[in-house]
């Protein structure tokens, strides 16, 4: 048994938000301003189109191969000449084409099989979809919920504002500056990102990258967190109206986190799909690259130089930047949904990052 002392001293070593001086009400909200990483950095990973990212990486492929070829010694023709490099290179990326369609195709597979299940799990899914809804109509004071994902999300973030506003307008009556002072800056802080978020979604369509993009900039967890820790600390100064006021606001932050992480795993269930199908499509002039270069093409077959370069040298990292498509799709799509599952590994008020402390 821990006696009252030994109790005490725990206690002093603990972290007690509510008397934390030093804590920032109007925090990073936006994902750019809480990851702490460059806006291009970003720019690449989440918000560029894939096929466009794809297309990048195959020309610098080509770029970085055809200056290889030119500034490396011995020549290219010359390595070619004296070897069976075409072979080597070209029946290692058929037979790399051909398994990694059969990855694609397994993943697919998976996300299937998510959406498989007896009568009864999915009479489960679809009782447990209704009664959200329902939750959410309650919340937001509307006639229905949303069927749309943006819009339900909208309704979600314009519940929030408005409770933050009604918050604001309570604090009016709290006698403690202090108080005052903390709830507003927080209030002020909610609505901003709430006008930001709005202007996001406004528009943002299911099965591109805008809609989630929009729902990530809204810091829903450090809010939740900030309404707790506003409770305790001023404890004593707010009264029943605003505290009534922090917990509606508080219910609309905690409903968007489940409604966020559905729209993401939809998300990621949409891209995957779309994956296979594209890795599907590469895959087809990969291989009749890579076995038109095995069967037809050797040293004989390309000669003379065009821009004073070997065209052997021209045809073959051509050739070779086709044939990696399928593996430059699937790292395009993989980059994006690992950073966005790296930013939303927990859900609620849970803080990861440095950046949010």
């Amino acid at each position: 048994m821990t006696d009252g002392t030994e109790r005490s001293e725990i206690l002093d070593r603990t972290y007690d938000p509510s008397e934390d001086d030093d804590a920032t009400v109007g925090s990073a909200n936006t994902m750019r301003e809480r990851a702490g990483e460059s806006r291009l950095k970003l720019w690449i990973l989440l918000e560029a189109n894939r096929l466009v990212a794809t297309g990048v990486l195959a020309a610098l492929f080509f770029v970085l191969l055809v200056i290889g070829g030119i500034a490396l010694d011995p020549p290219f023709l010359t390595t070619v000449r004296s070897g069976d490099v075409l072979d080597s290179i070209f029946s290692t990326m058929a037979s790399a084409t051909i398994t990694g369609v059969t990855l694609v195709v397994t993943i697919t597979q998976v996300v299937i099989s998510q959406e498989l299940g007896p009568f009864g799990d999915q009479r489960s899914r679809m009782s447990g979809a209704m009664d959200t809804r329902e939750y959410i109509r309650e919340l937001t004071g509307l006639n229905s919920a949303p069927a749309d994902p943006s819009a339900l999300l909208s309704a979600l973030v314009a519940a929030a504002q408005v409770q933050a506003a009604n918050v604001k307008e309570a604090t009016e009556r709290i006698d403690d500056e202090d108080a005052t002072e903390e709830l507003t800056e927080f209030c002020d802080s909610a609505s901003e990102n709430a006008d930001v978020v709005l202007d996001r979604l406004h528009g943002a369509t299911f099965g591109t990258f805008d809609l989630l993009s929009a729902a990530l900039d809204f810091n829903y967890g450090r809010k939740v967190f900030e309404v707790d820790r506003l409770l305790a600390r001023h404890n004593d100064a707010v009264d029943e109206q605003t505290r009534t006021a922090l917990n509606d606001l508080r219910d609309a932050l905690v409903m968007f986190g489940p409604a966020r992480e559905h729209v993401k795993t939809l998300y990621f269930q949409w891209a995957l799909t779309s994956l296979s199908q594209l890795v599907a499509y590469a895959a087809i002039p990969a291989l009749l690259v890579s076995v038109g270069m095995l069967a037809f093409v050797d040293y004989t077959t390309f000669t003379g130089s065009f821009l004073a370069v070997d065209n052997i040298v021209w045809v073959t990292m051509l050739a070779f930047s086709i044939s990696v498509l399928p593996f430059l799709l699937l790292l395009s799509y993989v980059l994006r949904i690992a950073t966005v599952a790296k930013r939303t590994l927990s859900i609620g008020p849970f803080v990861l990052r440095d950046s949010q402390r």
